[in-house]
C-alpha cells in the first residue's frame, strides 16, 4: 500500500468492492479533515504505464471527499466503458492516482488557460469534454481544447462554454 491516504483509500475501496461486491462503509470515527470537504475527484488507474481506468466527478456527488474517492475508484476499476473490469489478480500490478478538483471557473478566453496548470471542461448543450491538467501528450492549450471538443463530440464551429479547474494531484 501507499503512504498517501488518498491513494490508500482508492486502492482499498476497489479491493473491497472486488472482494465483497459493494462499496465500503464510511468509517464510524470522524473523517480526517481533508476527507470531510465536498469536492469532485478523479481516480486514474494504470497498469504498466498504460491507462486501465479513469472515472471522476467535476463537482461533488456525495457528502464528503472520502465517499467521492471511494465511489470513483470503484467506477474507474469496474465501470469505465473503455476497459474490462479490473480483476482481483490485477490489483497488485496497478498504480492509482487521485486528483481532487477545485470548483469549476467559467472562462471567456483561451489566454486564461494553461494546460500544465488547469484542467478544462468544454460544454455545448448536454455534451461535454473533460481533460485533467498536465497530461503527457498534451503540450499546448490548443491541443487541450481539441481533445476536449473531440471527447464531447463538439464541433469547433459550435458555440461552447469553457471552464477551468485546478487539481491537487496524489500519485
Amino acid at each position: 500500500m501507499s503512504s498517501n491516504p488518498y491513494i490508500d483509500l482508492a486502492q482499498k475501496a476497489l479491493a473491497y468492492y472486488l472482494e465483497k461486491g459493494k462499496v465500503p462503509a464510511k468509517p464510524k470515527s470522524p473523517l480526517a479533515k481533508p476527507f470531510q470537504k465536498k469536492r469532485g475527484s478523479f481516480v486514474s488507474i494504470k497498469k504498466g504505464g498504460e491507462l486501465r481506468g479513469c472515472i471522476g466527478t467535476l463537482s461533488p456527488s456525495y457528502d464528503n471527499l472520502w465517499q467521492e474517492i471511494a465511489h470513483n475508484a470503484i467506477k474507474a476499476g469496474s465501470k469505465d466503458p473503455r476497459f474490462p473490469s479490473v480483476s482481483k489478480d490485477e490489483l497488485p500490478h496497478l498504480n492509482f492516482s487521485v486528483d481532487v478538483l477545485s470548483p469549476l471557473e467559467k472562462i471567456d478566453d483561451v489566454s486564461q488557460l494553461d494546460c500544465k496548470h488547469y484542467g478544462l471542461v468544454v460544454k455545448s448543450g448536454n455534451r461535454q469534454g473533460v481533460l485533467l491538467p498536465n497530461l503527457e501528450g498534451v503540450p499546448s492549450v490548443d491541443e487541450q481544447i481539441r481533445i476536449c471538443l473531440a471527447k464531447g463530440m463538439i464541433n469547433e464551429e459550435e458555440n461552447y462554454t469553457m471552464y477551468r479547474f485546478e487539481v491537487e494531484r496524489h500519485l
